[in-house]
């Protein structure tokens, strides 16, 4: 794909933060005048300057690289992939903490929601999911969303799709990710017919449940996400843990019987 050129690049982030150029120039201890001849092509900056940009900008790592590579220097941050020796210790906390959810669901993903890894009860919620739709990459996603996947078995389907798709526009608005804007517009593209009324806010509720009808019964679950607070690495920024509660008495029940 193209490089944007960095000019395009800043006014494009400014534009997604809401600054204007005299506040980033001033946050970025550079003059308007610098950071206008930036935007226009006009003046060549530093990789200091341009880290400083990021920074207050509060740009991803991924994008602060593409920052760089577009003013002709080197990546600010390594890139590599989960199985890479480097990364084992990184890799063996996730599993740690996978495994230690167990008996209920969680699972691991990558920025653009592809599975990375999960636990010994993440079988339970794919029952019936169409084989293509699990082969590698399997987007968790897809299988959330395509009538093939476990659609058709979320009971409240209508409500979880809508969470979904306000997630993803959400990590799209934070990240500007052209690998999510092309896969929110997939999505959004999945043919959908609401099997119910529109999702209604539930009074009281702490979170949108995900309901999910099952060869062990339904089951309803309340999800986290955890992520890494201190990455180096592009990759270990980008992972995300996501972790399935029990909301309810007999979903607890149902998976300790169901795991042994």
């Amino acid at each position: 794909m193209e490089q944007a050129p960095l000019g395009e690049m800043l006014r494009e982030w400014r534009a997604r933060r809401k600054v204007s150029q005299l506040d980033l120039a001033l946050a970025s201890e550079i003059s308007a005048r610098h950071l206008s001849f930036i935007e226009t092509g006009r003046s060549a900056p530093s990789t200091s300057v341009i880290d400083r940009l990021a920074r207050e900008l509060g740009m991803p790592m991924r994008a602060h690289n593409a920052m760089r590579i577009a003013a002709g220097y080197a990546p600010a941050h390594r890139e590599r992939p989960l199985d890479d020796p480097q990364l084992s210790d990184a890799r063996a906390i996730v599993e740690q903490v996978l495994a230690g959810h167990e008996p209920y669901p969680a699972l691991a993903v990558d920025r653009a929601w592809n599975l990375v890894a999960a636990n010994a009860a993440l079988p339970l919620l794919l029952a019936g999911v169409a084989p293509e739709l699990l082969e590698p990459p399997v987007n968790v996603l897809r299988v959330a969303l395509d009538p093939r996947g476990i659609a058709p078995q979320i009971a409240n389907f209508a409500e979880w799709r809508a969470h979904l798709l306000a997630r993803l526009s959400a990590q799209i608005e934070a990240t500007g990710d052209p690998v999510l804007e092309r896969l929110e517009a997939e999505l959004r593209a999945i043919p959908y017919r609401s099997p119910g009324p529109p999702p209604q806010a539930h009074g009281g509720a702490i979170a949108v449940p995900l309901q999910l009808d099952t060869p062990h019964g339904r089951l309803s679950f309340i999800s986290t996400t955890t992520v890494f607070g201190s990455p180096l690495d592009i990759t270990l920024s980008e992972i995300a843990i996501e972790a399935f509660f029990p909301a309810d008495r007999e979903t607890g029940e149902r998976l300790r019987a169901a795991l042994g």
